[in-house]
Formats: structure tokens, C-alpha cells, sequence
């Protein structure tokens, strides 16, 4: 993951931390290739069953650097972002990837907040599954203050956690959202003094329970407004019936008579 991102797993959570602290984890080329990178990684690990992302240093990531930034003004096509071939994921450029590829893994990801996520930093933390949050965490769809608008997935994100009303009203403006008032409007699931330590907590209890049934429903979840009420239903069907009688089922079963940890293999 190079210099600029840090990965440790233990016990089935990977523990990953945006690591350019003197520049409050900004976002340059460097940056985007270890996230995208990092995720591919931990999409393609067994052994990984959840994953927290943070950022070391005084938050959880400043946005785009603002020198790499500079060097795009007046420039047609940004070299900072960069352009990629994603095939049907139609992502076009290397901000979304470095976006996206976390909202695509099979595991739950858990983004813990403190400091700042502006900008692009806001984005990726749009890409987790949960966000836990410092009360004092700033927030901000920031591009407009720049002329521009989110181009890392967050208009497509943002809408489904806070409602089309309020990501139109944070995207025009670029305001500031504390962590308290993200957890009312949906941007955030909870706030802790410590995010992350409440996040790596939370992996834990995750991490701790059937691998195959947490990816299972985190797929059947993912669908939910995205098909018919009758694909998500068949597919429900689907998947508890892969399930059913599977060696890890059948494991949690015999711990909860027995009153023991259940001891689960790691997912395919």
C-alpha cells in the first residue's frame, strides 16, 4: 500500500488508516492508487470479515491536495483524477475507483470519522457502510467553493443516505456538518468520543459472526431500491437457501445450544 496507506487484520477486521498525516491525509495520485489498491486487496482476502477505514493525524482526510489541485487549473483533463477503463462499472475516473471500490467490497466497511472529510474525504467516507463520528467532526461537500461539482461518486452516494432535498441543499451551499447533525440528517449512523475505537468494537461483533451470512446480507441489502420487489425477494430466497445446512449455519447452531463461541471458517 506504499506510503500512504497502513493495513493491519487481526482476527478477521482489517484496520486500515489513510497515512499522510501532514497533509490531513489529502488526496493526490499517490493516495487514490493505494486506495484502490487497498480495497482490491481486502475484497479478495477470505480471511478478512470487516473492514474500519480512518485516517491518522488531526482528521480523517482534508480533500484533494490543494498543490496537486493548482497544477489542474485550466487544464481540460485532470491529471490528479486521471481517467480509467472500468468496464460495466462505468466508472470513469480514478477518484471514483478510489470511491466506489469500498462500496464494493463484500464485507462491511465502517469509516470512522474524527477531524475533517471535506471534499473527496467526505466522498470516500459516503463509500462505507456505517460511519461512526466524532461529535466535532466537520463534514462538507466542498467542490462548489472550487466552481466544480463531486465527481468521486457522491451524487449518486449522498442521496441515498440523507434524501435528494438535503444532498441538493449540501452540495449548492458547501456547508459545514458537525458530527452531531450528521447523525440527525442520516450523513452519519452514530457519534463516539472515540470513533474509532467504537468502530474497530463494532468490526469485532461483525467479524464474529457466520462470514458467509454478513456477505450475504450485505449483498441482499446493497439491492434494496436498486431492483423490484421481486428480484429481492428471489434473491432473498437465494441466498438463505445457500445458507441452510452450510457448515457455518450449522455451526452457529451448536454454539448457541452448547453456550459457546462459535467457531466459523472463513468465507469462499
Amino acid at each position: 500500500m506504499g506510503d500512504r496507506i497502513s493495513v493491519r487484520v487481526d482476527g478477521g477486521v482489517a484496520d486500515v488508516r489513510l497515512d499522510r498525516p501532514e497533509k490531513i491525509n489529502a488526496l493526490d495520485a499517490g493516495m487514490f492508487r493505494a486506495l484502490i489498491e487497498t480495497g482490491d486487496a481486502l475484497a479478495a482476502d477470505p480471511s478478512v470479515r470487516a473492514v474500519v477505514l480512518s485516517g491518522n493525524g488531526r482528521g480523517f482526510c482534508a480533500g484533494l491536495d490543494f498543490d496537486s489541485f493548482r497544477g489542474m487549473a485550466g487544464e481540460g483533463d485532470a491529471p490528479v483524477i486521471g481517467r480509467t477503463d472500468d468496464g460495466p462499472r462505468r466508472i470513469t475516473n480514478h477518484g471514483q475507483q478510489a470511491a466506489y471500490t469500498w462500496t464494493e467490497l463484500p464485507v462491511p466497511v465502517i469509516v470512522a470519522v474524527h477531524g475533517v472529510a471535506l471534499g473527496g474525504g467526505c466522498q470516500i467516507a459516503l463509500a462505507g457502510d456505517i460511519r461512526i463520528v466524532a461529535p466535532d467532526a466537520r463534514f462538507s461537500v466542498l467542490e462548489i467553493r472550487w466552481g466544480l461539482t463531486p465527481d468521486m461518486t457522491g451524487t449518486q452516494l449522498l442521496p441515498r443516505l440523507v434524501g435528494l432535498d438535503v444532498a441538493k441543499e449540501l452540495t449548492f451551499t458547501g456547508r459545514m456538518v458537525d458530527g452531531v447533525e450528521a447523525v440527525r440528517i442520516g450523513l452519519a449512523t452514530r457519534a463516539a468520543d472515540d470513533p474509532l475505537a467504537a468502530s474497530l468494537e463494532l468490526a469485532h461483533e461483525i467479524a464474529a459472526q457466520n462470514p458467509q451470512a454478513i456477505r450475504g446480507a450485505k449483498h441482499l441489502l446493497e439491492m434494496a431500491g436498486r431492483v423490484s420487489l421481486a428480484e429481492g425477494f428471489a434473491e432473498e430466497e437465494r441466498v438463505i437457501k445457500g445458507l441452510i445446512g452450510s457448515p457455518n449455519q450449522v455451526e452457529a447452531v451448536q454454539a448457541y445450544f452448547e453456550r459457546r463461541p462459535p467457531r466459523f471458517v472463513d468465507a469462499d
